[in-house]
């Protein structure tokens, strides 16, 4: 490719000579990724296509032109441009860089944002040598977690921070629509309001750009997310032959998200070898369309061997596969809360007793589980309120927890009520996640 055709491309995507493009701010990964970016080591993020990631590139340009940073001291590269498809490869970004420099003439440090870096093989050993040469200021971002597998990770000790962006969270999507809550007396007045959004959040997710288009077009965009995640992030990456049954596997644990999953039963189900399951599954989770927790146990040999539960990353693309009319909103209300949980760190697992009774999730903090937590939309039914709240007594007796938080997040009003000596927080779904 030649330097003139290399600069052309450059400067479709950068704005050395033209206004920044309206974006909307998320405190919380624009404030870490600045705090990162600001010790000098590799900014890495990582997460589903199309869930905002090149967007937080373009806010943290904004911030670095706001503290002076001069314009040409900046170069954003967009390895996904068509233009570029048959030249993956590592002497790629070293040719980007030499173009760079030499028409732009930058008099400082670069800051070098290169996005969707895992379609370029070995790229990590460029951004190393960037590195260690404290040539560049670096963020990458990537859409399959096995873009730092042990052989990258290990290349890059101790060089990078990494983080993770899920789609929009409840309060960053009720921003996005304009809709703010200070105060309680607000969430009162704008109860209905909110109802409203909670619904159309678990009916057609949070990927960002999704927000903006009317109710008939979400679905075919999130058709198109859907399939480019098939094919780029797991068909290409993994030389997949076909996908109909990766699909179908896609399908099954989409649409039945936050139930448990063993790989003996998806094998059984779609008659694939247990290998194929499992590798087909790791797929899945390497390019964040489904999130995995474990069965609590103090054993993590016998956490390793029990079943799994999988979360959806979006309910959008969970509602894709679903049939009309069919009675997903527990399971529904429970991903929101799983994905919240993962998004604020907490490491999460599930917990059966004795009796086979579920804890939805066991919360852990620095090796301590501190919370119990159960997700219900409603309490009202006496049968379901028992099956509810009987299980942290047995969950507290079997796991021998002391001092342990018990919280029911519902779709009610947020009260604190005791039940068999166990005090328990009932808490309001929307004020929980907001």
């Amino acid at each position: 490719m030649e330097k003139l055709e290399i600069l052309e491309v450059l400067n479709d995507w950068n704005y050395w000579n033209k206004e920044l493009p309206f974006t909307v701010k998320r405190d919380f990964y624009d404030a870490k990724i600045s705090s990162y970016m600001k010790n000098d080591e590799i900014t890495v993020l990582k997460g589903i296509r199309r869930c905002g990631k090149s967007t937080l590139l373009l806010n943290q340009i904004k911030q670095l032109l706001k503290s002076g940073v001069d314009k040409n001291e900046i170069l954003f590269v967009n390895l996904e441009d068509p233009r570029f498809t048959n030249l993956l490869h590592v002497e790629l970004l070293e040719q980007i860089k030499d173009v760079y420099m030499e028409y732009l003439n930058p008099k400082g440090k670069p800051y070098i944002f290169l996005d969707e870096i895992q379609n370029i093989p070995f790229w990590e050993k460029w951004v190393n040598k960037e590195y260690e040469l404290k040539l560049s200021h670096l963020a990458i971002t990537g859409s399959n977690s096995s873009m730092l597998s042990s052989e990258i990770a290990s290349t890059l000790s101790g060089r990078y921070l990494s983080v993770e962006v899920f789609p929009l969270s409840f309060r960053e999507f009720l921003s996005f629509k304009s809709l703010h809550v200070n105060s309680k007396l607000d969430f009162v007045e704008k109860k209905i309001e909110l109802n409203r959004a909670l619904e159309e959040y678990r009916l057609f997710g949070a990927f960002p750009k999704v927000l903006a288009y009317k109710e008939e077009e979400k679905k075919e965009l999130l058709t198109t997310y859907k399939d480019t995640i098939i094919l780029k992030d797991i068909a290409a990456k993994y030389q997949l032959k076909s996908i109909t049954t990766l699909e179908e596997i896609s399908a099954f644990l989409l649409a039945n998200t936050g139930i448990i999953q063993s790989t003996s039963k998806i094998k059984n189900n779609f008659k694939i070898s247990f290998d194929m399951a499992k590798d087909y599954v790791e797929y899945l989770k390497n390019a964040y369309m489904i999130y995995e927790i474990k069965k609590f146990d103090y054993s993590l040999k016998k956490q390793n061997l029990n079943d799994r539960k999988y979360y959806s990353a979006d309910l959008g693309l969970s509602n894709l596969y679903r049939v009309a009319n069919l009675k997903n909103r527990g399971n529904d209300l429970e991903t929101i809360v799983a994905v919240e949980l993962f998004r604020r760190g907490d490491k999460i697992f599930y917990y059966k007793t004795a009796s086979n009774n579920e804890i939805d999730f066991v919360v852990s903090k620095d090796k301590t589980i501190v919370e119990l937590i159960q997700v219900s939309s409603s309490l009202d039914d006496e049968k379901t309120k028992k099956r509810e709240l009987e299980v942290f007594e047995k969950t507290i007796k079997e796991l021998s927890l002391s001092g342990v938080k018990c919280s029911v997040i519902t779709e009610e009003k947020s009260e604190t009520i005791q039940y068999k000596n166990v005090e328990i927080s009932v808490v309001n779904i929307l004020e929980w996640l907001i």
